[in-house]
């Protein structure tokens, strides 16, 4: 095979998954590692992707970029149902209790199941949904069965979820039985993380005050870092994604104890 065959089907192969490692590139084509990190710095010159420590992601997955929540909102929504159902299956349905939504699309998808659900046969049953997240405030702000509390702070437009020091006060001051947060990455060394300082300070207040973390995280996050670490894999419990980890994320995460669902 030529080298420029050889490259595209590399480039194709990071635009598929996400993330790519030299030692699986080398034994799928068969050649020398050596080969391969020249074949990566050849396609990184030519903007095709990003050189990370041991592969290679696309071009666009920097530090720092971040979709608006309505891009987000757009983008893999058969994979964020199922994950969404999934989560859904772990909050009580005939009991009282305390969940914490953060701000992303797959909470958000959440919260539509949740608003959809038929309340409890007991009319004083009422679930407490403590969220910071304008969006998933309106569709549970009428829904029967649920007793929504808002956390305030200075609205951030791009995820339309409150941030700063009284949100992050304010969350300290909570206990709530289950939080599900969103990562913009999630790395079997960096932990969890997302691009914006603001939001990681909330959502890092989140995973250290509810009593069970479970993070909702579509495979497209997976062994990504994003500019700002707000939980280590030992922070989580459970954690709720559409396939099976790399090898790598998945003994992280096996040696952290975190449950993987696959939804």
């Amino acid at each position: 095979m030529f080298a420029e065959e050889r490259q595209q089907l590399i480039s194709a192969l990071v635009a598929e998954r996400g993330r790519v490692s030299v030692t699986d590139l080398a034994d799928r084509f068969s050649i020398t590692t050596e080969t391969i990190r020249r074949d990566l710095a050849a396609l990184e010159v030519s903007g095709n992707l990003r050189r990370v420590h041991g592969g290679a992601v696309p071009s666009d997955r920097l530090s720092t970029r971040e979709e608006s929540i309505l891009e987000r909102a757009v983008q893999r929504q058969a994979e964020k149902l199922r994950i969404a159902n999934a989560a859904l299956a772990l909050i009580p349905e005939l009991t009282t209790g305390s969940i914490l939504l953060d701000a992303g699309s797959t909470t958000e998808t959440l919260a539509d199941l949740l608003a959809q659900r038929t309340p409890s046969a007991n009319g004083n049953d009422e679930l407490v949904v403590i969220t910071h997240a304008i969006p998933i405030a309106g569709k549970l702000s009428s829904t029967q069965g649920v007793a929504l509390q808002i956390l305030g702070g200075r609205v951030r437009g791009l995820t339309q979820a409150a941030v700063g020091q009284s949100t992050v006060e304010a969350a300290y001051r909570l206990r709530p039985d289950i939080a599900f947060v969103g990562a913009n990455g999630i790395h079997a060394v960096f932990g969890l993380s997302t691009p914006d300082p603001e939001e990681a300070a909330v959502k890092a207040a989140f995973v250290k005050s509810a009593r069970r973390v479970v993070a909702l995280a579509d495979s497209s996050k997976l062994d990504a870092e994003t500019l700002v670490q707000f939980a280590t894999l030992k922070d989580v419990d459970t954690l709720i994604t559409d396939q099976q980890p790399s090898a790598e994320l998945a003994a992280a995460l096996a040696d952290a104890g975190v449950d993987v669902v696959i939804a």
